[in-house]
């Protein structure tokens, strides 16, 4: 393992460890449930978070997404410029929370691990919105 790959590993390892997230625990798959206080399940977005890596691929509602995360050391929030393949949208919920999801990953985020709406999860949370997540079975 480089010297940069143990650096990055070791960062994201801190950041998450100060927002309350085990990294253990976040890698894998999460399907957003709720997003500004409103239910999106239906919208069917989901991130896949590879620790190891500092990776974030996955669907935003309309299309397949991925980015590599990056910590800014001001606000130690994460943040990534996410590549997104471009088709269509099938309605206006999947457009709101595409572009919701976008955003608050540009922006940079802090992750939570907590219960809320009876569930265990994870929120990833930007100034502008509120994501809440709930781990995939496999």
């Amino acid at each position: 393992m480089t010297t940069k790959s143990l650096l990055l590993a070791s960062l994201f390892s801190t950041i998450l460890l100060s927002a309350n997230v085990d990294l253990s625990d976040l890698s894998g798959s999460w399907h957003m449930r709720v997003l500004d206080g409103m239910e999106v399940r239906k919208a069917r977005a989901i991130l896949d978070f590879d620790a190891k890596k500092m990776r974030v691929d996955g669907f935003d509602s309309c299309n397949r997404i991925s980015g590599i995360l990056k910590e800014n050391p001001q606000t130690k929030q994460l943040s990534t410029q996410l590549r997104t393949t471009r088709m269509a949208c099938r309605g206006n919920v999947q457009k709101w929370v595409s572009k919701r999801l976008h955003e608050t990953m540009n922006e940079g985020f802090s992750i939570k691990e907590e219960k809320k709406y009876g569930v265990e999860g994870i929120t990833l949370k930007s100034l502008s919105h509120e994501l809440f997540f709930k781990k995939m079975e496999r």
